[in-house]
Formats: structure tokens, C-alpha cells, sequence
């Protein structure tokens, strides 16, 4: 398995570790950190990270990241009501089927990514272009890294700690990101010089 691959089995499982934790359930219908998503709905966005899907021709990751609808729209834009509903419609069996459904899917995707050919393509089906499976995978470990922190806070637990295999491309791509929205110097600023650095370097 790749290097990527095998970070994102990583990644996916320390999700359903997560899933699985009592605080979850015990939060589950409770507000979550981030605005008009429940806890239940973030569960549910968070172990939808873990479901690879087929098709062809692959853009770039930054090319992804530009085509994306999500990414400039306000909490009550479609694409964004669009996530929170699919998050609920996937925890709408609970919390504990949510957590056994994640850890099967972990499971098959150990035995799943080893046999993929070195060029599969994928098409997520929320979008009209396809990415390579590992430049798909990145941006999974991207989504599980933000909102594993997301749903720790919203249930008062501690975040999982992810490996360097999985944080490395995680970083480099919302460091990416990052200078392309706010350029360069402020992101080289925020990161080597606090006095002069932006109010924000957000990446979205």
C-alpha cells in the first residue's frame, strides 16, 4: 500500500475511534462547535471522509480546491445546507450504527486500497471531475483532520493526534491553500513573524 493509502487507513480508523467514543452518543443531539451543524450531523460528515468512489480523468489537487463550490459560500448556501443534510442523513441510525458502519468501512478499506492500481482515478460524486485516489485520499485526511478537532471540542474530549503520514500532506495542502488565497508573505508571516502577521490565514 502507498504511503498515502496507508495514511488514510490511518486516518480513517483514528475517525472511528472517535465515532465510537461514549461523548459522541452522549452528544449527540447537542449543537456543535460549528454553526447550524448538530453534533449527529458532524458525526455523520465526519465518517463519510471514509468512502472512496470510482470514475476517470483527473484535475489537480488546487484545481479541485478551486472548482469546489463550498469553499467561498455562506452557512445558508446550498452547497453548504447540502453538507450539513447529508451528515444528518448519514447518523440518522444513531450514533453507535454510525461508529459501526465507519469501523466496517475501515476494515475494507485495509483489504481495498493495497489492490488498487498505482493510477485509479476517482470521481467523488459531489462533483463533475475526477482527482487520482491518492490526491483523493489527501483531501479525506484534510476533511477527517478539521473535523475530527471539530467534533472533540463539540464533545468535550480530546483530539485524536494523527500521525506525520497523515498531518504532512494534510498541512502542505491547507498551507497551499493558504498563499493562494492570502498570498505568500502572509502566510510566511503568520508563520515566522506574529507582530506582522494577518488576521487570518485560513485556507477557506
Amino acid at each position: 500500500m502507498t504511503g498515502t493509502r496507508e495514511a488514510f487507513v490511518q486516518a480513517a480508523a483514528s475517525a472511528a475511534a472517535l465515532l465510537r467514543d461514549p461523548a459522541v452518543a452522549a452528544s449527540w443531539e447537542s449543537a456543535s462547535v460549528l454553526p447550524e451543524f448538530g453534533v449527529a450531523g458532524l458525526a455523520g460528515h465526519l465518517a463519510r471522509q471514509a468512502q472512496p468512489v470510482p470514475a476517470d480523468r483527473p484535475v489537480s489537487l488546487l484545481d479541485h480546491y478551486a472548482r469546489v463550490s463550498w469553499i467561498d459560500a455562506g452557512l445558508g448556501d446550498e452547497a453548504n445546507v447540502e453538507i450539513r443534510r447529508g451528515g444528518e442523513g448519514e447518523a440518522a441510525g444513531g450514533a453507535a450504527a454510525l461508529a459501526a458502519k465507519t469501523e466496517t468501512t475501515v476494515g475494507a478499506l485495509r483489504s481495498a486500497l493495497p489492490a488498487e492500481p498505482p493510477g485509479r482515478l476517482v470521481r467523488p460524486s459531489w462533483v463533475s471531475w475526477t482527482l487520482t485516489l491518492d490526491d483523493f485520499l489527501i483531501t479525506r485526511m484534510m476533511e477527517i483532520a478539521v473535523h475530527s478537532d471539530d467534533l472533540a471540542l463539540s464533545v468535550g474530549v480530546v483530539t485524536p493526534a494523527l500521525p506525520p503520514a497523515v498531518l504532512d500532506p494534510v498541512l502542505d495542502l491547507l498551507t497551499r491553500l493558504a498563499v493562494r488565497r492570502h498570498g505568500p508573505t502572509a502566510v510566511l508571516r503568520a508563520l515566522s513573524r506574529s507582530e506582522r502577521a494577518p488576521g487570518t490565514i485560513s485556507a477557506f
